[in-house]
């Protein structure tokens, strides 16, 4: 899908719950990533916004037709039959088009209008056209299929225990495993679903509810999505005597439209609590990002065995374990429908933008309901947990565009979820204006060109943010999405002066080697031994960095970061000689470290020590030996310095960074990977 990076800019506006399932405390980020890293749903296999992958065709719809009624029935079989419809537009030239299709899950007999043969193997379905088609035609095929009898994580039907019952569960990558599908986040596509079941079945699927018919003891339910869906948001679920409440939303924009929100659950339970503030619900997510624009939207809990906790956010129809109706698993869950659903990350590497801003959104209906402060609470709970189980790499890796990982990695709660959501709150911190920050947002949720029921990926996202914001945020993005860990802060203050003459110097320095310094801008709060604190907010640029304030009262005490708005540090502030450093240590040498991360994309830093006063060259030169970049020349006195090497302008290969000082010379290598 191809677009151009033309943004409509709309400024259109300026305490724990427990999942009775669990009977555990749980937020809503902890339920969704342990239910997602516990998926039986591993990889079977190893447009949009600008940036988003493109591909050979592009589907513009699945239309399925399904007969699942046995599965309602003892023994409740996981088999079916069905046929998929695939409309889908030429990108390249083509004579046949690959389709994912798990084969221990579905059996193939027979292809049909635009597709006159196919083989399948490797659980890839090669469908060969009827002829050649070029770019930008338009056509159909038709694939006949039976899903087996097999327990393959993306079927659940019900048991003896727990009788019919049916629902799907596909993220990241099990849609291949229950229809024939491309089976990438960055294909979006409408959907057209219509299901057979046996008649005392209710079952809810994407989309509006179409038309349902009455042929014997069978239903037809007919479900129809019009806004593309991702192949992982595909959902249907069902359930023999399933109880039914709906509850109607009445639109900002227009009082008198109302879309239904569907509540499906099981015998014994009551959704009362989220019924009663769904509405407030919606209508403060589409007031902070945009507007719901879904025909429709809903909850089922969990029908049958195998969905015993968290959420999964399929579009216009969330999946609930069963008697999961707390507040907090809702807010996230719900926020999906904005962040995952309506603007789909465009791969998987780009998971962060799903589930970060989901978690961040669960803290913003904290804030509405409680109050800042119990925004700010649970931000920290993100930034603590993080802080406490940090794997050590970044939320972004662009590998995952083409080889995603394991569930246990894609979904790990520390880095996904918890340093998302710090890092939304540390943009906000940044932007230091509220509304610049949730223009941001709702510019981002309301782009139709580029990303709004399209795909969003992680460097279009930038591009947009520092568009609204009037700057450029790139180097936020990069030290905090695109490079792992969080900095280590060991700052140091002197107090000096008599009467009503007084000088505070401040040097902010960061000591970690796990990743590059860290700009940010930082606030210091000074008491004093008489009348009210003073603060002072300064961009600390560059590392060892030294500030002085002049004041004419004695000061007490320095603090560092008093509203812990850099939520992901370390940090100690003691008192010391401000301008030296390293007192304890042996005299500097000459030294030229290896620069970390290598390979990188696109920014790596390295560290260099220099013996004596003199004039410093750093220069980077191609594998040609032509010169990139001289980033340092001039004198510097004896001590270690770090340089920061932004390469986002050049293209993949190796590099090599040199450094002259008086006599002492030194090459190193490091790698490029776009």
């Amino acid at each position: 899908m191809k677009k151009s990076l033309l943004l409509v800019i709309l400024f259109a506006f300026t305490s724990v719950i427990y999942l009775q399932a669990q009977d555990v405390p749980m937020h809503g980020w902890e339920a969704c990533s342990q239910k997602k890293m516990q998926s039986q749903n591993p990889l079977p296999l190893g447009g949009d916004s600008p940036n988003t992958p493109k591909h050979k065709y592009d589907v513009i719809e699945y239309k399925l037709n399904l007969d699942i009624r046995n599965c309602f029935i003892t023994p409740f079989p996981r088999s079916f039959t069905g046929s998929v419809i695939i409309k889908f537009r030429i990108d390249t030239t083509l004579t046949s088009i690959q389709l994912n299709a798990v084969n221990t899950s579905l059996q193939i007999d027979s292809v049909g209008l635009s597709g006159v043969s196919f083989t399948h193997t490797g659980n890839i379905l090669t469908v060969t056209l009827n002829r050649s088609y070029n770019q930008g035609e338009v056509t159909q095929v038709k694939i006949n299929y039976k899903h087996l009898n097999v327990s393959d994580g993306a079927i659940y039907t019900g048991s003896t225990s727990n009788p019919g019952g049916f629902f799907t569960d596909a993220e990241p990558e099990g849609a291949r495993k229950w229809f024939p599908c491309w089976d990438k986040p960055s294909d979006k596509a409408m959907i057209d679903m219509t299901v057979k079941v046996p008649a005392n079945v209710k079952i809810g699927g994407n989309g509006r509810l179409n038309d349902s018919t009455l042929t014997g003891d069978s239903l037809y339910y007919h479900w129809v999505s019009r806004e593309p869906v991702a192949t992982y948001l595909v959902v249907l679920t069902g359930k023999v005597n399933y109880n039914l409440n709906i509850v109607y939303w009445h639109k900002i924009s227009n009082p008198l439209d109302s879309i239904p929100i569907r509540f499906y659950y099981n015998a014994g339970e009551n959704p009362t609590n989220i019924q009663n503030i769904i509405g407030d619900m919606t209508t403060y997510f589409s007031t902070k990002f945009s507007e719901h624009q879904f025909e429709k939207n809903g909850f089922t809990t969990a029908p049958a065995p195998g969905f015993t906790w968290g959420g999964m956010e399929n579009q216009t129809l969330t999946t609930l374990c069963a008697n999961c109706w707390s507040a907090n698993l809702v807010s996230h869950e719900y926020a999906h429908q904005w962040f995952g659903d309506m603007v789909t990350c465009g791969t998987w590497g780009d998971i962060w933008l799903n589930e970060g801003f989901a978690t961040y959104a669960e803290a913003l209906w904290y804030e509405h309901t409680t109050g800042y402060t119990a925004y700010k609470n649970d931000i920290n709970s993100d930034a603590s947990y993080y802080l406490s189980n940090n794997p050590g790499w970044p939320m972004y890796n662009p590998s995952w565009a083409e080889n995603t990982p394991d569930v246990g990695i894609l979904f790990n709660t520390a880095i996904t979820y918890n340093k998302g959501a710090c890092v939304l709150h540390m943009l906000r911190y940044v932007l230091q204006d509220t509304n610049t920050f949730f223009n941001c947002l709702r510019v981002y949720a309301s782009d139709t060109l580029n990303f709004r029921n399209k795909n969003g990926v992680t460097d279009d996202f930038t591009n947009l943010i520092s568009l609204v914001a009037g700057q450029n945020l790139g180097w936020f993005i990069d030290q905090w999405v695109k490079q792992p860990n969080h900095p280590v802060y060991a700052n140091i203050y002197q107090i000096t002066g008599s009467g009503s003459n007084w000088t505070v110097g401040f040097q902010a320095r960061q000591t970690q080697t796990n990743t590059p310094f860290h700009k940010m801008p930082i606030v210091v709060k000074i008491t004093f031994t008489s009348g009210p604190d003073t603060t002072f907010r300064v961009m600390n640029d560059v590392n060892d960095q030294i500030f002085y304030w002049n004041l004419d009262r004695q000061p007490a005490t320095v603090v560092f970061d008093p509203n812990n708005d850099i939520v992901l540090k370390v940090a100690t502030t003691v008192p010391g000689l401000v301008g030296i450093t390293n007192l304890n240590e042996v005299p500097f040498t000459y030294n030229l470290s290896q620069n970390y991360p290598n390979p990188f994309n696109p920014v790596t830093t390295f560290n260099y020590e220099i013996a004596k006063r003199g004039n410093v060259s750093i220069k980077i030169y191609d594998v040609t030996g032509k010169l990139v970049i001289q980033p340092v020349n001039e004198m510097k006195n004896p001590g270690k310095y770090q340089y920061t090497f932004h390469a986002g302008s050049l293209a993949s290969g190796v590099y090599y960074y040199e450094i002259k000082s008086n006599s002492f010379t030194d090459t190193k290598k490091m790698v490029l990977v776009k």
